[in-house]
């Protein structure tokens, strides 16, 4: 098998630079062995004003045969049925895929050593392969998975038999692509989309499959608009990897709409190994202790997982001696009350974390439908495992999904809802952010109730343990007094036509208050205080409340 790639250039960039970013000489004929043949790379010109680079690939057959009897990872399952004769020696497969890795692994990663700028640089290329298999779709395939990235695509069938036209084309095309790439991008294309065209691979595709596809894929599989289709078949429709890639394509959108590492959206669990019974499943008493992490479950997941805190620190106090039992609990049971208060039969989670929400929310038997959103994957699947989504009756899983996304972005499956959550959600968010979850969420999916809670600020001071000016959690961007907060709520409400009451959740102290303070949005309808609330203004001495877009007093804003 064979493919060419030939640049044009300048006096100023010669086209020649082509031998540097291969780190192949342009005079020399140099010859590589791979696990299924001979790779050769020569140079047809090299000049000043074009270059051309061409790898020829022989692969041997008995070799590939050998492989292919292989088990396990070695294993070939597409040629059992086709041992010698076969059109993998020939056809641009996973097999020259492989190849272009291995030849020119600096050229694609982007190393230049002798040349640093020129990685970087985008050149004119036209790469070239005679036979080019495509499994369905023919070249209008060809042209859905190379034109989104900037190839000008020309994909000529190759006829059954020249001489007996009336037989049609064969599933080959003579493939040749135009544009101007970095040389790093093509050969990524290229590594890709070749298994992905002819819808095989020549090894057994593992795990680790997931990895080479998002690493090859950086910068330009999260965006492409067949990326499900190049998902599913470069992981050869296995269902479980196809699951794991595309959740983390989905993470990687996000992260980059945000300017910002995928690692710091998808945080909010531990990387500590979860808590498991003898036979292997998740340990529901580990609940009845949250640790710091477990408490913050229901936080929006940008949030920061830290290390379980030391006896009488902060966030340790805050879960374990709240009157009343924990205060994880009092806040689902508050927000429960308040869920009934309204009727709402089908509600989301926004932020749902671990789901310790949402199994609350499924033992309502009101409630008819619960949809758990997060956009961290790790917190959904070990949400997953908690509510034992694989082991619940048809008619119960009925009830139940988890979706992963931002709450920062309008998502059309979030509409036409009877009420929503944020259960300390708001103050994992920068506050230049807080504008477009409040859009997303009261504007676009517009519940017809939304329940908010977040730290009361004043209450930090009771904790002995807590510097004074500081947060109760690593990963909160603010935490807003009471007047704060009714100050927000009530120019929202105001905003998007919803009403507001408040309560406190969590032992109520005199001078400032209670550690958790809820709202309660209804769209439309006049204001009622909940039974057994107070409705929080502000405090004699406390009337500076700031408006959204500048940073309460005391609070972090990164």
């Amino acid at each position: 098998m064979f493919v060419s790639i030939s640049t044009t250039g300048t006096a100023e960039n010669p086209a020649s630079d082509l031998g540097f970013l291969l780190h192949k000489h342009p005079d020399k004929v140099q010859r590589f062995t791979t696990a299924h043949g001979t790779a050769h790379v020569f140079y047809p010109e090299s000049g000043e004003h074009t270059c051309t680079a061409a790898l020829l690939l022989e692969v041997d057959p008995a070799a590939l045969l050998r492989q292919g009897r292989g088990k396990g990872r070695s294993g070939s399952p597409d040629l059992a049925l086709a041992e010698y004769v076969n059109d993998r020696p020939y056809a641009a497969s996973s097999l020259l895929a492989v190849a272009l890795r291995t030849v020119f692994r600096s050229a694609m990663k982007g190393e230049c050593t002798h040349r640093p700028e020129l990685p970087g640089r985008a050149m004119p290329l036209r790469i070239s392969l005679p036979a080019v298999p495509v499994a369905g779709g023919g070249p209008a395939l060809v042209e859905r998975l190379f034109a989104p990235l900037g190839w000008q695509v020309e994909a000529t069938p190759v006829p059954l038999d020249e001489s007996f036209p009336e037989w049609g084309d064969s599933r080959y095309v003579r493939l040749e692509l135009t544009g101007t790439l970095r040389l790093a991008d093509a050969l990524q294309h290229l590594y890709v989309l070749l298994p992905v065209l002819d819808g095989a691979k020549h090894y057994w595709v593992a795990p680790d499959e997931v990895d080479k596809l998002l690493s090859a894929g950086q910068g330009w599989l999260a965006d492409h608009p067949e990326r499900a289709l190049i998902t599913r078949r470069y992981l050869s429709r296995r269902y479980s990897l196809t699951r794991l890639a595309m959740e983390r394509l989905a993470l990687a959108r996000l992260a980059e709409a945000d300017d910002r590492e995928a690692e710091e959206l998808d945080n909010a669990v531990p990387d500590a190994p979860e808590e498991v019974t003898t036979d292997g499943t998740a340990d529901p008493a580990a609940d009845a202790a949250p640790t710091q992490v477990q408490a913050q479950a229901n936080a929006e997941p940008n949030a920061e997982p830290t290390a379980e805190p030391e006896p009488g620190h902060p966030a340790a106090d805050d879960e374990a001696t709240g009157r009343g039992g924990p205060l994880a609990v009092q806040r689902r049971t508050a927000i429960l009350a308040a869920l009934a208060r309204t009727g709402a039969a089908r509600v989301l989670d926004l932020g749902c974390g671990q789901g310790e929400l949402v199994g609350a929310l499924l033992k309502e038997s009101r409630v008819t439908e619960v949809i758990g959103v997060d956009v961290s994957s790790r917190a959904l699947t070990i949400a997953a495992r908690r509510l034992r989504l694989d082991r619940m009756s048809e008619r119960q899983a009925s009830r139940v999904r988890l979706l992963q996304g931002a709450l920062t972005y309008t998502d059309a499956r979030l509409k036409g809802y009877d009420a929503a959550v944020l259960c300390e959600v708001i103050e994992h968010l920068d506050l230049p952010r807080l504008p477009a979850l409040e859009y997303a969420v009261f504007g676009s999916a517009r519940p017809a109730a939304v329940v908010v809670t977040t730290p009361n600020a004043e209450y930090n001071v009771r904790w002995e343990s807590l510097p004074a000016g500081h947060l109760r959690h690593g990963d909160h961007r603010f935490e807003w007094s009471r007047a704060e907060f009714t100050a927000w709520a009530a120019r929202v409400a105001d905003s998007y036509g919803y009403t507001v009451a408040f309560e406190p959740v969590g032992p109520v102290d005199p001078e400032v208050g209670a550690p958790t303070q809820l709202a309660h949005f209804r769209l439309g309808e006049p204001a009622a205080a909940p039974a057994a609330a107070v409705t929080t203004t502000t405090t004699t001495d406390r009337t500076d409340a700031p408006s959204n877009d500048l940073a309460p007093e005391g609070s972090a804003h990164r």
